[in-house]
């Protein structure tokens, strides 16, 4: 049997997939790829066997790379962005596991880095936010009661919203309601790194009328956070990393 790669194939843009990833994908003889989200010029000039995963079942794809992999067939399952964040790979290297198979994950560069790049920033500034919260509305998906948008809104610090641009009127709401000021900023970035791409930036009480005016409803990511004003306003705060009158191991 042979192993069964996952690749992330990156947010959209094509150049965005690493060269392990594009090494594994010439090589491949059967490719399971998310077809409604991966771009298909990733798979210009495969010879692979090729199945969207668009219209399958959990059962139907662990069974296409489970037989490919006990054929001895270099088998590849390609999701969009990265295989860490919200890509249901766990679900399908556990069963292949259990059928005895070796699965390995090969990360992709995420539609979060990609959509930060959209905005032109970094989403961590100096004593405005350190942290990045990572998450996603509760809707037919339900998400643990301790990690709602209220509470994590608390921290005040910067937060990715995944898979919620169609609920952004709520989700403004519990933004609100959970700590932020209404003049918090708020962007939204849909479909990241692609032609496409379209970024929409407001608060909390005008992100809502904007995103809905752009009639944006899926494949974009809302941002929210002080660390926003870094890239449509400037901040004063800088990192100390090249402050000179930071001392460090590599300069005096």
């Amino acid at each position: 049997m042979k192993t069964v790669y996952f690749i992330g194939a990156g947010p959209g843009d094509p150049e965005l997939l690493t060269l392990k990833g594009r090494r594994l994908l010439d090589e491949a003889e059967v490719i399971v790829y998310a077809g409604s989200l991966v771009n298909k010029k990733l798979l210009d000039g495969t010879t692979a066997q090729l199945y969207d995963s668009a219209g399958m079942t959990l059962e139907e794809i662990v069974k296409v790379l489970s037989d490919a992999s006990r054929s001895g067939k270099l088998a590849v399952r390609l999701h969009s962005g990265d295989t860490s964040i919200f890509s249901a790979v766990s679900e399908q290297s556990a069963a292949l596991a259990k059928d005895g198979i070796q699965c390995q994950m090969v990360p992709g560069v995420s539609s979060l880095g990609a959509g930060a790049a959209a905005l032109g920033q970094e989403l961590t500034i100096p004593e405005v936010s350190q942290s990045v919260i990572i998450t996603r509305m509760a809707g037919r998906t339900p998400v643990p009661d301790a990690e709602s948008i209220r509470s994590f809104a608390a921290h005040r610090a910067t937060m990715a919203i995944f898979l919620s641009v169609d609920m952004i009127d709520a989700l403004a709401r519990e933004l609100i309601q959970g700590g932020y000021s209404k003049s918090t900023p708020a962007a939204v970035v849909e479909k990241a790194s692609r032609p496409d791409e379209r970024v929409v930036r407001g608060t909390l009480s005008t992100i809502a009328k904007k995103v809905q005016e752009a009639g944006i409803r899926k494949t974009a990511i809302v941002y929210v956070g002080d660390a926003l004003k870094a890239s449509s306003k400037g901040l004063p705060k800088k990192s100390k990393l090249y402050d000179k009158d930071f001392k460090h191991g590599s300069r005096k």
